[in-house]
């Protein structure tokens, strides 16, 4: 059985859709990371993961998919690196990407995704880097980013979140 392909539209952010990517975060994060972590990880980044970042909503790089005016994706890319660090010239980052827990598998996360690649390729980068989860590994791999290496991803002093650095050449 195959999985029924669905058609987000995807558009751009904006600061009042806050509330629904915040909900879409911490409901569907906690579902999909569930198999890959340990409960002791879990128990410390989720509540750092799952909240919509308002700057990034502001930002203009960052997307949002929706299906019957319901926000069932969303994700994005900055030139600063995670933390605020600056980037290099020419590499983008992507940035806080989640699919609905309950449409995982229909096209979603790869319609959305697709948009960013082709917004950040737009805008002159060369390459994205990704700090992925070990969940969405295989998401990444299928959209063409190869796995660079194991990372400790810091969210507070103390709590780190396992991760996969993974770049994609544009």
């Amino acid at each position: 059985m195959t999985a029924t392909l669905l058609h987000p539209r995807v558009r751009v952010s904006t600061p009042n859709d806050l509330m629904a990517v915040d909900a879409l975060l911490s409901q569907s994060y906690p579902a999909l990371l569930k198999h890959d972590y340990l409960p002791s990880v879990l128990v410390t980044a989720l509540p750092l993961i799952s909240r919509a970042q308002p700057q990034l909503l502001a930002s203009g790089s960052y997307f949002v998919a929706e299906l019957d005016d319901e926000i069932v994706g969303a994700g994005g890319w900055t030139m600063e690196a995670p933390g605020g660090k600056p980037g290099s010239r020419g590499v983008g980052h992507v940035r806080h990407v989640v699919t609905s827990h309950r449409h995982t598998r229909h096209g979603i996360g790869r319609a959305l995704m697709s948009n960013v690649i082709l917004h950040a390729k737009g805008c002159g980068m060369m390459k994205l880097d990704c700090l992925s989860t070990r969940t969405a590994v295989k998401f990444y791999e299928a959209m063409g980013f190869l796995q660079m290496g194991g990372i400790d991803v810091p969210l507070r002093p103390g709590i780190t979140l396992p991760s996969i650095r993974m770049e994609l050449m544009l």
